[in-house]
Formats: structure tokens, C-alpha cells, sequence
């Protein structure tokens, strides 16, 4: 009886262990609910708020302390965003004087931005905090269990400053307020720990949740951004039902309540001369446009309304519904910055560049807001996939109809390769060693991810696994893994290889055709694999009549190929072998033309020897 008891014990054990570590490998994410009150000082750009934040622990961990963003304790002389710009060889224009030097270096007490905490509890209890630049780090009164909730009331103090970077006030365009990362903002805790991040004017992560925000703020102000206001015939400014009469109120301010849910940040803009305009299209969803009241702009911003309806149908379309009834296109920022339902875009453009500035940022409204990716980590998924969907949505509103919309990104990430300056795209973002690295990283080698991947599964199945992975990992937070199980799943193929040497490594794909020979009436051709990066070869062969032949060298790692090949299937390419032959049932003189990727979707560090001609 005693070893059976012993044997039941030991059974026990063995399958809650196995549930356990189940638990910990499934997946799970954090949750958030904030109520905030905030309000501002037009004079003086302070401002004070109350936050109460109800935090969510869905991990399978016991948390003893918390993290928050402070990003306005950036644009501080001696910050870190300060000294890393006076250190980086390249420095971002935007925030550097015509001297080359740090514009955040001489701010004045007036003109820096921060943001302080002076009171936190948690659940009616002090807890122990410190400022570490602009990460706030919290010991709490009681650990947090999994699967349990706990409330986080907060009192805080913050203050604009001279607009450097996306935030601030007063910015080139004239544009009051610019309210971006203005609030203290929880840390993203996930399956790798916390990512409290310093920010150095990079990238951002955040917990997804609910946002209730109330902002007080003189009611000459035009306000927009985040959310759904839920008190527009109160506050009229163009939000107010149609024919409806807005009261007249007492005072000198306006308190606006928004409300966003399902969103991991939140953003408003403010200004006393914002036009604001609303298109409603087809689909029910609103289109707000807030801008200066400009005569210089009015015309490009007035155009811009019905292009930023047909990018939105482009989207949808193309990666799946968006899931919110409301988008604000907002002048402000310091040139294009993507916000849940929002964005600030610089409005003194030329029609072209505002309507291009307007699809980047809307596309991130699919591939950051809603495919939420640690972006300090995986910028290429966010920044290269919205890159990619939105130089083809540009094509398509703009009637360009280009051979390749995409030719630019291949030349960036050629340009960087041949820098030498190319690091990993598994880089953090904040560690590249220039900006040049880190935006055709990021934007153009992240482009080609998914450009290249048609290349490599057919553009039919590219198209399918953007539309899955827009399905199964909207509101979540997917990571590299993600978009090529993803791929494999749509196609059976064996995918590991791309990701690994494409976002891992700077291996570079560089094939040639080596020898072409007479072999009687046939004709001999040697390629060869010049790179470490492997990839199965297209072929296209032009004979002397005019005709065409197309062939295919399938990847023997892929463990397959792709679909509806209208090309002669030849055995596959095992990676180790440095050349390839195949034989053409045809004499060399008959011969004109051999092509390696005729459709040049391969990202070929040279091109020179991918053609051989007739001489």
C-alpha cells in the first residue's frame, strides 16, 4: 500500500509539473486599465494628473516590483537622449542646431520637458519609488500573484518641452502641443521579463489595455487624437452632432473625455487654430483631420482626405479590417509618428510627400497597434512590414503602377551592405552604431523581408500569410517566430533558414552564373553561391527565336517548393554545395540570354553576374 501511495505521489507530481510547464510556454500578455485626469497650463506648458491604473498579472509569475516610462525626463541637458546624440557620428537633423550641436544641451529650465511622480499607492498603500532618467522604478507594497489584479493611484507633474522629438510644444509648424509619451506609461512585462527601456529616441512597447482620459485645457483649444470623445455636443470643435447646439460654457477651460480601447498608448494634440474635418467613409469608420488654419496647406490637406480613405481601403484589404471606428490625422510632431487611432504628421509638404507621409503612418496602424511587436527589439517588423504595404498602397492611390514599387528598399539595403556598416537586424534599436544603419535596417532590409518571401513562396501565398498573421496575432504581441511559422503554415515549407539568416546574421545572398558550355547539341550551365546566404535560383533562359524557358533550383532546406511554377523543375540545391549544373536540351548557339532572378525580388548583393549574354 505504502509504494503505491509512493507511486500516486510520484504520478501526481509528474503531471502537475507537466502542466506547469505548459502554463509557462503558452501564451499569455499583461493587461492594463488606466483612468486619467490631466490638466494643462497653456501659459506655462505644465501640467498635474491623477492616474489610477489597474494592472492585470496574467503571467505565471509572482511580480514584487513594477516599472514606468518617464519619457519627457528625455529632453533634459545630461540625459541619456542628450549625450547619446552628442556621441552618435550621425546625429538626427531634427534634433541638432545648424551647428551640429545637441538642441537639448542648452535648454533652459523653461524649456526642458519632464515628468515626476509625487504620490503612489498600491492598492491604499505607499509603495517605495525612485526616478532613474526616465524609468521609474517601483518596489511594491505586496507582490502581485498571477492571474490576480492590483490598483495603482498615482499623482503626477509634468511639462512640455520645446518640441526636439515627436513630443513638445511650439513646434517648427507652429503647432501648440504635441502630446505624445507625456504620461507615466507602465513597462511591457512579457515571457522575456520586463522591458523598461531608457528611452534615447528610438522605439516603444507598451501593455495593451483600456485608456479613460480626461484633459482640461483652455476651450480655445482644438483637441484630437487617441480614443473616442464621449462628450462632443458638450464640446463642440467640429466633433458635435450635426444641426446640434453646443451650450455655451462658463469659464476659461474645457474638460475633454476620450475614451480608446484595446490600445497600448494614447496620444492627443492641441492647438487654437486646428481646422478640423471629418469624413465618414463607406464602411462607417471616421476620419478626423486636424490642422493648422493655414491657407499655405489648406488645399494639399483637403486633397489629402480622400486619399487617406482609399489608403484605409487599401489596408483593409490587404491585411484585414481595421478594428476601431476612428482614425485622426493630426498636424504636429516633428514628421511622421504613428499613435494608437492616430498620428502626427508634418503638414508643410508637397502634396505627394503628405499623402506618403500619411500611408506610412496609417499602415502602422495594422503593423505596431494592432500586430503590437516589441519594436526596441523587432524595429524591422514594425517599420520594415509598414514600409513594404505602404510603397505598394502608394502605387495604387497614386496611379504610379510601377515595375517594382519597392526598387528603393533593395538599393538602401545594397547601399548598406556595401557601407560595411550593416549590423543584425536582431540589433536593439538603441545600439546601432549610426542612424544610417538603423533606419535601412529597420525600414528597407525589413521591407525586403516580406518582398523576398514572396520570391521565395509565391506572391499568392505571401498575400495569404499576411492576412493569417493579421488574424491570429492581432491584439497580441508577435515576435520574429510569429510571421515565418506563420508562412510555413500557409505554404508546408521549412522557413527557419530564411529567418535566421536574414534578421540574424549579415549574411548577404550573392549568386552567379559561372560557366556556360557546349556540350554537343546541349548546353552546360554552372552556377555558383558566392554568399553564405542561401536561397532557391529562378532562371530565365532567352533563345535565339525569341522563345522563352523558365527553370527552378529548389532549396533543399525549404523540403519543397513553391506553387503554380510555370518553370522546369530541376533537383534541388543542397547549401554546402558551392555549384550547381544543369543541362539545357539546346545548343550554346542557341543560346541568347541566362538570367538568375528575372524578377529581381532577390536581394543580390551583385548583380553583375547574374546574366550571361551571347557574344
Amino acid at each position: 500500500m505504502k509504494k503505491l501511495s509512493s507511486l500516486y505521489t510520484l504520478l501526481l507530481f509528474s503531471i502537475t509539473t507537466s502542466l506547469l510547464a505548459q502554463n509557462n510556454t503558452a501564451y499569455w500578455q499583461q493587461h492594463v486599465d488606466y483612468t486619467m485626469g490631466v490638466k494643462i497650463d497653456v501659459e506655462n506648458y505644465q501640467y498635474s494628473g491623477t492616474q489610477t491604473l489597474v494592472y492585470t498579472n496574467n503571467s505565471p509569475d509572482a511580480l514584487s516590483k513594477v516599472y514606468y516610462h518617464l519619457y519627457f525626463n528625455a529632453f533634459q541637458p545630461g540625459s541619456e537622449m542628450d549625450v547619446r546624440l552628442q556621441n552618435i557620428k550621425d546625429p538626427d537633423a531634427r534634433m541638432i542646431t545648424e551647428e551640429k550641436t545637441s538642441r537639448i544641451a542648452p535648454l533652459s529650465p523653461s524649456e526642458i520637458g519632464f515628468l515626476h511622480v509625487s504620490s503612489l499607492k498600491q492598492d491604499g498603500q505607499k509603495v517605495t519609488y525612485s526616478e532613474a532618467g526616465t524609468v521609474l522604478e517601483v518596489e511594491l507594497a505586496k507582490p502581485i500573484p498571477p492571474g490576480s489584479k492590483t490598483t495603482l493611484e498615482m499623482v503626477f507633474k509634468g511639462q512640455v518641452p520645446i518640441q526636439i522629438r515627436r513630443s513638445g510644444r511650439n513646434s517648427t509648424e507652429k503647432v501648440a502641443l504635441s502630446m505624445s509619451q507625456w504620461y507615466p506609461k507602465l513597462a511591457e512585462y512579457d515571457f522575456e521579463g520586463w522591458h523598461a527601456d531608457p528611452y534615447i529616441a528610438r522605439e516603444f512597447q507598451g501593455v495593451w489595455g483600456n485608456f479613460d482620459v480626461k484633459i482640461t485645457i483652455d476651450k480655445n483649444y482644438t483637441v484630437g487624437g487617441s480614443g473616442y470623445l464621449q462628450n462632443p455636443n458638450e464640446i463642440g470643435h467640429g466633433y458635435e452632432a450635426p444641426g446640434s447646439k453646443i451650450k455655451k460654457q462658463r469659464g476659461k477651460t474645457l474638460t475633454w473625455h476620450f475614451k480608446a480601447p484595446k490600445v497600448h498608448d494614447f496620444m492627443w494634440a492641441a492647438d487654437p487654430e486646428y481646422v478640423h474635418d471629418i469624413l465618414k467613409m463607406e464602411n462607417g469608420t471616421e476620419l478626423h483631420f486636424l490642422y493648422k488654419d493655414n491657407p499655405n496647406i489648406k488645399e494639399n490637406w483637403k486633397k489629402l482626405q480622400p486619399k487617406t480613405a482609399e489608403a484605409m481601403t487599401y489596408f483593409n484589404t490587404n491585411i484585414g479590417e481595421y478594428p476601431y471606428k476612428q482614425y485622426s490625422v493630426i498636424q504636429g510632431g516633428d514628421g511622421g509618428m504613428e499613435y494608437a487611432m492616430s498620428t502626427l504628421i508634418t503638414g508643410e509638404r508637397k502634396f505627394g510627400s503628405l499623402v506618403g507621409v500619411m500611408a506610412h503612418e496609417l499602415a502602422h496602424s495594422w503593423f505596431q497597434h494592432v500586430l503590437a511587436s516589441n519594436e526596441a527589439k523587432h524595429e524591422w517588423m514594425d517599420e520594415g512590414f509598414t514600409t513594404y504595404i505602404s510603397t505598394l498602397c502608394m502605387d495604387k492611390i497614386m496611379g504610379t503602377n510601377k515595375t517594382n514599387p519597392l526598387e528603393g528598399t533593395y538599393k538602401g539595403y545594397q547601399y548598406l551592405v556595401k557601407s560595411g556598416q550593416e549590423q543584425p537586424q536582431t540589433t536593439h534599436a538603441d545600439r546601432y552604431h549610426n542612424n544610417m544603419a538603423y533606419g535601412i535596417a529597420a525600414y528597407s532590409k525589413g521591407s525586403i523581408f516580406l518582398s523576398q518571401l514572396g520570391y521565395i513562396i509565391g506572391e499568392e501565398k505571401l498575400q495569404e500569410t499576411i492576412k493569417k498573421y493579421y488574424s491570429d496575432f492581432k491584439f497580441k504581441h508577435p515576435v520574429p517566430n510569429d510571421i515565418k511559422r506563420t508562412a510555413e503554415k500557409v505554404t508546408g515549407l521549412e522557413l527557419d533558414w530564411y529567418l535566421t539568416d536574414w534578421t540574424q546574421t549579415t549574411n548577404t545572398i550573392d549568386y552567379g552564373i559561372k560557366e556556360v558550355i557546349a556540350e554537343g547539341e546541349k548546353t552546360k550551365i554552372t552556377l555558383e553561391r558566392i554568399g553564405l546566404m542561401p536561397m532557391p535560383q529562378e532562371i530565365l533562359v532567352t533563345y535565339t527565336d525569341g522563345t522563352k524557358e523558365a527553370f527552378y533550383t529548389p532549396l533543399r532546406m525549404m523540403r519543397g517548393t513553391k506553387e503554380n511554377l510555370e518553370a522546369t523543375m530541376l533537383a534541388d540545391w543542397p547549401w554546402a554545395f558551392p555549384t550547381y549544373d544543369f543541362t539545357i536540351a539546346k545548343p550554346i548557339n542557341k543560346i541568347e540570354s541566362i538570367v538568375i532572378d528575372p524578377s529581381q525580388l532577390m536581394a543580390d548583393i551583385d548583380a553583375t553576374n547574374n546574366m550571361w549574354k551571347q557574344e
